[in-house]
């Protein structure tokens, strides 16, 4: 027997059997995991160049010029200049939902790499009037090459996403140099959140000392406040041979820095938190026969706990002035703040944990002890709830007593870290968007 169909009804049969179905689409899309992993070597050559040319703190313009470029290949827009040379580029999907907020820092070190590598830097630049070789000696070459990987996977899931992704090139997160401003609390200044209206913040520091595989994070307070002192002692100069005719503001000087150290160990309760004076400039004198008129005392103080941080500030000032004044000469104390202390905002840290867990596998997300190193992404995390993490990337073979530091002319890292640091933060703000759809 012979069937007849009318035109309309083939055609809907047509259809029915040749188009996908919604679960096929989804079925036929990269997963996540695929997407990072091409993604990978972009990430790689990124940062190879970013490591080959580092650039000071507020002087990143060829850094801002070379992240804008992969943003147009990306296909993201962006503003530039904000801070000098930062960079904002969104992600606007169209779709109601939060504002999340991802940041990574930009700039290098006035250190000279010893690290043996075919992109190793060669730069040099000015820093307080003398002529510096340059080096990324803190990873942030690392933190803008993950970022752009970020950005270019998320861009090609933007039909996934809801709300908006705000990515922050941060320059001058090392400090700007004297007299200017710089860094997070200069774009945070220049308006960064009332232009772009973040509600969470979100960023990773790469760890040389942390095994690869690994993230460790804390809630609360992760990383301490950094406080910069002056100390100007005034005695009275004479000559080397008689001491006894003047002031001696070199003994003085050598007093109150023992002093301060007995704020730390007898005068605070340590069992509160853990608390940090280092004296790390001394200046004064002209030559071996001449006890000096002034001397100069620069250092930091570190913190993780405001009641503390108030109480410390108020014994350098008492111990200072006190010892000066006992050996007859003057004392003035200036202390200038500096960074808040990195502060994991604890709901949103246990809300998000699982997130870390799922990228990393459960038994590579470990508590860490707080660090006594500053970072200014805790004035984005004044502004907004902030989630602050840890990035491992010390070679599973390199033993940890091995490990280089940071800051350090041998400062290495491994490269196979990249992909947890892209499908971290990625997977913080899709699990953040879903919990606030």
């Amino acid at each position: 027997m012979m069937l007849y169909f009318k035109p309309f009804v083939y055609f809907f049969l047509l259809l029915t059997f040749s188009l996908p179905s919604e679960a096929q689409k989804k079925q036929n899309k990269p997963s996540l995991d695929a997407l990072i992993q091409a993604q990978t070597q972009d990430v790689v050559t990124w940062r190879r160049h970013l490591h080959q040319y580092p650039e000071l703190s507020n002087r990143e313009f060829k850094t801002m010029e070379y992240i804008c470029k992969q943003l147009d290949i990306i296909g993201l827009p962006y503003k530039k200049g904000m801070a000098y040379t930062g960079v904002v580029a969104t992600l606007v999907t169209g779709k109601p939902g939060p504002v999340v907020g991802l940041r990574a820092d930009m700039d290098g070190l006035p250190v000279k790499e010893r690290v043996d590598l075919p992109f190793a830097s060669k730069e040099t630049s000015e820093y307080l009037g003398d002529q510096v070789p340059v080096m990324h000696a803190c990873g942030h070459d690392a933190h803008v090459a993950i970022l752009l990987g970020v950005a270019s996977v998320l861009h090609k899931m933007k039909d996934q996403l809801t709300g908006t992704i705000v990515f922050v090139f941060q320059p001058a997160e090392e400090g700007a140099p004297p007299g200017e401003e710089g860094g997070a609390e200069l774009m945070i200044k220049q308006g960064l959140f009332k232009e772009y209206g973040m509600e969470v913040m979100f960023g990773l520091h790469i760890s040389s000392m942390i095994e690869t595989g690994k993230i460790h994070y804390k809630p609360k307070g992760i990383m301490a406040a950094a406080d910069r002192f002056k100390i100007t002692v005034k005695g009275k100069q004479t000559h080397g041979s008689k001491p006894w005719d003047g002031v001696d503001p070199i003994t003085v000087s050598a007093q109150i820095i023992l002093g301060l150290q007995n704020i730390v160990s007898r005068q605070l309760n340590l069992e509160q938190a853990p608390a940090v004076i280092s004296v790390g400039k001394i200046s004064g004198g002209v030559r071996n026969n001449i006890i000096p008129e002034e001397v100069e005392l620069v250092g930091t103080i570190r913190t993780l706990d405001t009641v503390m941080q108030r109480q410390i500030h108020q014994k350098i000032h008492q111990t200072a002035v006190n010892m000066a004044e006992s050996a007859g000469a003057e004392a003035k104390v200036e202390i200038i703040k500096q960074y808040p202390v990195t502060y994991n905002h604890p709901e949103l840290t246990s809300k998000l944990l699982a997130s870390l867990e799922k990228a990393a596998g459960s038994n590579n997300v470990l508590v860490m002890n707080p660090m006594m190193g500053a970072e200014d992404f805790s004035f984005y995390a004044r502004e907004v709830p902030g989630l602050f993490f840890f990035l491992g990337a010390r070679h599973p073979e390199i033993d940890a007593l091995d490990a280089t530091l940071h800051h350090t002319p041998d400062f290495k890292i491994d490269e196979n870290s990249f992909p947890l640091g892209m499908s971290s933060l990625i997977q913080l703000v899709l699990d953040y968007q879903n919990q606030n759809k």
